[in-house]
């Protein structure tokens, strides 16, 4: 049974950072699209980022200039780098494997879906 499971949330101030992880088990990920989400309460779930097998980047422009998506093939590792963070960056951040990653960032046709992991950012 393939298990995605995200980590690195936390609390954080304005301006601060965070990185978040993602692993997957019997996934490769190297091998799929893969890509962050966020849901906030009380909003739709929004995409964040994504990244091509072949490393094709695309990011919401919210956050353009200040996530960095990256994937670590050695460690299975997917990464969302977060700077200068903002309270209405706050929300659950989920993984999510096997989907299209196109400018749009849909989630919806996304396979594998982790747990999510929270982040806060305090004004």
């Amino acid at each position: 049974q393939v298990h995605v499971v995200e980590s690195g949330g936390g609390l954080v101030q304005a301006g601060g950072s965070l990185r978040l992880s993602c692993t997957a088990s019997k996934l490769t990920l190297s091998d799929l699209n893969v890509g962050w989400f966020r849901q906030a309460p009380g909003k739709e779930r929004e995409g964040v980022s994504c990244i091509s097998w072949r490393r094709v980047t695309n990011y919401a422009d919210s956050v353009k200039g200040r996530f960095t998506i990256s994937r670590d093939d050695a460690k299975n590792t997917l990464y969302l780098q977060m700077d200068s963070l903002a309270p209405n960056d706050t929300a659950m951040y989920f993984c999510a494997a096997a989907g299209p990653c196109l400018p749009e960032l849909k989630g919806d046709a996304f396979r594998y879906w982790g747990q999510g992991t929270q982040v806060t950012v305090s004004a």
